[in-house]
């Protein structure tokens, strides 16, 4: 009897330790400004890949949050709030595959931008032409991130802001919208970063001079000295151990090669005019018929004159 009274008190012990282990949990996951992200932890991704699709799910979730609790803030309506910014990151876990995204940076930027969101809407309406409740809602989240992490991040390069920002806009803004985006977040920038900025166009000025320089070289003036010296040099030619003179590559001696058609073209106007002289010497020569018909003609006559001079 006594064992089983022991075995029960430490049953409801353990059961005690266990509620309050899951009370504090629970406590410690509800209070969003207690939350701490290690950005080196090594439980989940953190690529370039995944950072960027940590930006992606970051701008879906203030999209959610500025057309519900933002908006509500600002209408007075305290009582329609209930979908804060730590509930749309939960449910946004629950609901996809985060394997591959940077939870961190998710979580840091879910939590930050809604607390930083009057400094950040401030420091974008400086650049903006027009009221900032007048952007479209995918642009002022954009523009959130974007000067959230010019602000924030200075590890990361302006220009990978500005770059990340646009990629955001091809997937989700409008056709148009990244002039806007861009004109903002590089005054921004300016602002910001004007350190990097000046290196940066510094670095660019110097390697397009760089690039210019070979173009604008003068070339060397050549004189009749330094032309009579190279063709000297291009003549000259240097003895070998033989005693002969070594050909140089450069100097190689061209030959010229015949062609075939017209080596065929010559052999046969060639073969075609010893032909014709030889018709032609052929009939000129005299035949011994023609001769002998010649001789007794020519005799012939000398007998008819001779009968008639003795008549």
């Amino acid at each position: 009897m006594t064992d089983q009274i022991k075995r029960a008190i430490n049953a409801a012990k353990t059961a005690q330790t266990n509620d309050q282990q899951a009370e504090a949990t629970r406590l410690a996951s509800s209070s969003a400004g207690e939350q701490k992200f290690d950005m080196s932890e090594s439980s989940y991704k953190t690529s370039h890949t995944a950072v960027r699709k940590a930006r992606r799910f970051a701008m879906q979730g203030l999209y959610e949050w500025l057309v519900t609790d933002r908006r509500f803030d600002k209408d007075g309506k305290l009582g329609w709030k209930d979908n804060a910014p730590h509930d749309i990151a939960a449910r946004t876990r629950a609901t996809n595959a985060m394997h591959t995204v940077h939870i961190g940076y998710y979580h840091e930027m879910m939590r930050d931008i809604p607390e930083q969101i009057e400094a950040l809407d401030a420091l974008i309406s400086q650049h903006l032409d027009r009221d900032i409740d007048k952007l479209d809602t995918v642009e002022h989240a954009i523009l959130l991130i974007g000067a959230y992490e010019l602000q924030n991040r200075l590890e990361i390069p302006y220009k990978v802001v500005l770059d990340e920002a646009m990629k955001l806009n091809n997937h989700f803004g409008a056709t148009d919208a990244h002039k806007l985006i861009n004109a903002v977040l590089d005054k921004m920038a300016t602002d910001l970063r004007d350190l990097e900025v000046q290196a940066d166009i510094k670095a660019n000025r110097r390697s397009s001079q760089k690039a210019a320089a070979p173009a604008a070289q003068p070339q060397p003036q050549t004189t009749d000295e330094t032309k009579a010296v190279t063709n000297a040099d291009d003549t000259s030619e240097t003895p070998t151990t033989t005693g002969k003179p070594r050909l140089s590559a450069n100097k190689a001696i061209k030959r010229p090669r015949a062609n075939k058609a017209q080596a065929n073209i010559s052999d046969y106007r060639a073969s075609k005019k010893a032909s014709a002289q030889g018709h032609n010497e052929a009939a000129a020569a005299p035949t011994p018929e023609s001769t002998a018909a010649d001789v007794g003609l020519q005799d012939s006559n000398l007998v008819n004159s001779d009968e008639k001079s003795k008549d």
